[in-house]
């Protein structure tokens, strides 16, 4: 599988570097934060009965026909047998290490924090290592559905993985999306080639952040990739990895890292965001 560095690093330069819209409202309208230890767990397909991973729904419906973001867990040793999905996905990488690829190739285990993309219609297989393994997975319409290889098709795309040792972060001087005395970083994953303006991205905080996300889309969606995040409404709420926030209208999320590692957020919007 090609690793599009390249690519990556040109749209990462190009999109990031843009000037945020408009200002945000200074408080959070139609917000919403879910816990890891809330997260509700069923099989992710079915048909393989005990074999198979669990899923568990963060936003959207997977069984639907929206645009849904979901948690799959797998056990250790876990290696499915070749097949394809119906629609196009992204995935991180939360917990583990996954591997994910066409059934002929070598082995390649990415680890937290790694980003791939996987092709509808596309025969592969995805394996899993480690005593716990998550990863994020995204698609933008549903249902989400495992097929078997006599389906396959090629529409076209080409799979993407990321391993996490090579993704691209922008501070302050490359993006006027985060201001100076944050500390903070940006990776633009993704950028939808339709004109709903959708990106994907990751925001990194340093140990001891605490100050402001500010977004003005309407469609805003974070999850915690790694460390922890204090998420402040009229209460306090501590955001491990795998937990998610969400607003639907402009919104100033008032966030801090107070441990001693980094915190990195997933974020998908269709607007653009400030850090400060």
């Amino acid at each position: 599988m090609k690793n599009l560095t390249h690519t990556f690093l040109f749209a990462c330069l190009l999109v990031s570097c843009s000037t945020p819209t408009e200002e945000t409202n200074s408080t959070i309208t139609n917000h919403k934060i879910v816990l890891s230890s809330d997260i509700k767990w069923e099989k992710l397909n079915p048909a393989r009965g005990d074999k198979s991973p669990q899923a568990g729904t963060i936003w959207g419906d997977r069984k639907g026909e929206v645009a849904t973001g979901f948690l799959a867990k797998f056990v250790d040793g876990f290696s499915s047998p070749p097949h394809i999905h119906n629609v196009t996905y992204r995935a991180i990488v939360l917990k583990g290490l996954i591997h994910n690829d066409d059934p002929e190739a070598k082995t390649m285990w990415m680890k937290p924090g790694s980003f791939w993309t996987q092709p509808k219609g596309e025969s592969h297989i995805t394996s899993a290592k480690g005593g716990e393994t998550i990863a994020y997975v995204e698609i933008d319409q549903g249902p989400y559905l495992v097929e078997p290889i006599n389906e396959a098709f090629d529409n076209g795309e080409r799979p993407i993985n990321i391993d996490v040792s090579n993704l691209v972060w922008l501070g302050f001087d490359q993006t006027n999306w985060i201001e100076q005395n944050t500390n903070a970083e940006l990776c633009y994953l993704w950028g939808s080639q339709n004109d709903d303006n959708l990106k994907g991205l990751f925001i990194k905080l340093p140990s001891g952040f605490k100050g402001n996300l500010r977004s003005n889309g309407d469609i805003f969606h974070s999850v915690v990739v790694q460390g922890k995040l204090g998420y402040s409404t009229t209460t306090n709420s501590i955001l491990d990895v795998g937990s998610y926030f969400s607003s639907t209208s402009a919104a100033n999320h008032s966030i801090a890292n107070d441990s001693n590692k980094e915190t990195v957020l997933y974020i998908r919007t269709n607007g653009s965001i400030k850090i400060q």
